[in-house]
């Protein structure tokens, strides 16, 4: 198998379990307001942020207008009377501590790091969270550098997200390069677009419909330890 020594890996779903962060914040806030939460409440709201995410990543909706419109769909479905924007700033604090990892990552990221290899994290994640979330997490001191596209400008599925990316790192050998997340429309497609090697987690073994092929497919993230060189 080809041999890579620059690994770009998505936060969310990849190295970062957001599916338990996120119900952890989801219950806190709706503790702290005294309002009703059940698993019905969680399924709707995770269907409502994927919704405004996909438009975001499609450049349809801004970030800072996706983030409270998640909250105002969900408040008006459930009936709920309060500030969304409030709420969706509170929200984001409590999502910042789940720095909870998907099995492997932290023996990945290690791996990589004791390899004399480097490990970016490329993510579309809001800034603040993802920098709280870094912070708290065992993986920070295997992590060369983040990189947000809220910081940059540019969604990462954009050619530019990646120009930026390429021109902070010390690699400059496409060859050497590989992106691995769990997103094809985002990760795969994107780098795709850049010019490098991609590396699909398809963790819950779903099928490809999206015309994105990517250079490798992994059900678990230490299989990406044959790669490392």
């Amino acid at each position: 198998m080809k041999k890579y020594d620059t690994f770009l890996i998505d936060a969310d779903g990849t190295l970062f379990d957001y599916d338990m962060a996120e119900e952890n914040a989801l219950k806190c806030m709706f503790r702290k307001y005294q309002l009703s939460y059940n698993e019905n409440v969680r399924t709707l709201y995770r269907k409502i942020n994927r919704d405004v995410w996909d438009s975001f990543e499609k450049g349809q909706t801004p970030k800072s207008e996706m983030q409270v419109l998640r909250f105002k769909r969900l408040f008006g479905a459930l009936e709920i009377k309060g500030d969304p924007y409030i709420f969706n700033v509170e929200y984001l604090v409590e999502l910042g501590k789940g720095s909870f990892l998907i099995d492997g990552a932290f023996e990945l990221c290690k791996t990589i790091s004791d390899s004399h290899c480097r490990a970016y994290i490329v993510t579309n994640g809001i800034s603040t969270t993802q920098k709280a979330r870094l912070e708290n997490a065992i993986i920070k001191p295997y992590i060369s550098k983040l990189f947000v596209s809220e910081d940059i400008g540019f969604q990462k599925l954009n050619t530019l997200y990646f120009e930026y990316v390429f021109s902070h790192i010390p690699c400059t050998d496409k060859s050497k390069m590989i992106i691995i997340g769990d997103s094809l429309s985002a990760d795969i497609a994107g780098g795709i677009h850049a010019g490098i090697d991609t590396c699909w987690f398809n963790k819950c073994d779903t099928e490809n419909h999206s015309g994105f092929i990517p250079t490798y497919e992994i059900k678990k993230l230490l299989e990406i330890c044959d790669l490392i060189g």
